[in-house]
């Protein structure tokens, strides 16, 4: 498997389209080609880092090009080459960042393929791990209302033990979605939403080993990770949370200002506070029917 960026390259002709794919390829990029907007739909998965695409196809344009690519993958940039004026084309937003590369300027492919390069290196560089079955994961976590959940007193209550409990500042349950962490209960601090690339528990879904970072300065994963400073998160021991069929929805977690160990003792505790937490989430499943 290669390392390179992936980018879709989505002409409807086949000549032109080879050349551009040529152009990325010289630039490095891993290219799969398309035709049509129907087979860019069926192409598309979140391994694709960057989309370059005409705007006009036989069934359909530039904009269904970008609707399609946001509901599989919101952080997929799209560069657009055509020679439609800017004002025509759809433009970006947080959710889906577009780029225009004009077709008639001198060269206009080497300057696609050095836009596609750099936007697929910046989210190759921002993107988190994913696992294998995502798919099912995310589907998993969809049968729960976070609102609902985080009405549960019971939550908070085993959010305010695990604080006293372990000396430490921030308790919290959370359930990963496809780009957040949702808070369902958070003691000593009132964080409701984190982006799934700044929060540790990226890493806790990963594994059924408790995952300990003692100092997140020390660690290179997350080191330079701005959104753990600015929450002043210097230490963190999270349990990941599985419902009944094994799918990771989430993680229970401790997190500190300061630098800290967890003795094994701490860390089976932390354990039995999971458990609980997995009890409790099967308990609202089963009072919706949904278990």
């Amino acid at each position: 498997m290669s390392d390179s960026p992936t980018v879709l390259c989505a002409q409807p002709d086949a000549g032109e389209r080879a050349e551009t794919a040529d152009a990325l390829a010289d630039a490095g990029l891993a290219v799969k080609e398309v035709g049509s907007v129907e087979t860019l739909t069926e192409a598309l998965d979140r391994s694709v880092d960057c989309v370059v695409t005409a705007f006009d196809f036989p069934d359909g344009d530039g904009f269904d090009v970008v609707d399609a690519v946001r509901s599989v993958n919101p952080a997929c940039v799209v560069a657009l080459y055509t020679e439609h004026a800017p004002s025509d084309l759809p433009r970006g937003s947080p959710e889906q960042v577009v780029e225009y590369v004009p077709r008639t300027v001198p060269e206009s492919r080497e300057r696609l393929a050095d836009v596609a390069a750099m936007a697929a290196a910046e989210i190759t560089q921002a993107a988190y791990p994913v696992p294998e079955t995502e798919t099912e994961r995310l589907a998993a976590v969809q049968r729960y209302d976070v609102d609902q959940l985080a009405a549960t007193d019971a939550f908070d209550r085993l959010t305010a033990l695990m604080t006293s409990h372990f000396d430490i500042d921030v308790a919290f349950v959370g359930l990963m979605d496809e780009h957040e962490e949702r808070f369902v209960a958070c003691e000593g601090a009132n964080w409701r939403t984190l982006a799934r690339e700044d929060t540790i528990c990226t890493h806790t879904i990963l594994t059924d080993e408790t995952m300990v970072v003692e100092d997140t300065h020390e660690d290179p994963r997350f080191a330079e990770v701005d959104a753990l400073k600015q929450l002043d998160i210097r230490s963190y021991a999270g349990v990941r949370l599985t419902d009944r069929e094994g799918n990771a929805i989430g993680a229970v977690c401790c997190t500190d200002s300061e630098p800290r160990r967890y003795t094994q003792a701490e860390l089976d505790d932390l354990q039995r506070f999971a458990d609980e937490v997995e009890e409790q989430l099967l308990l609202r499943r089963q009072l919706q029917g949904d278990a």
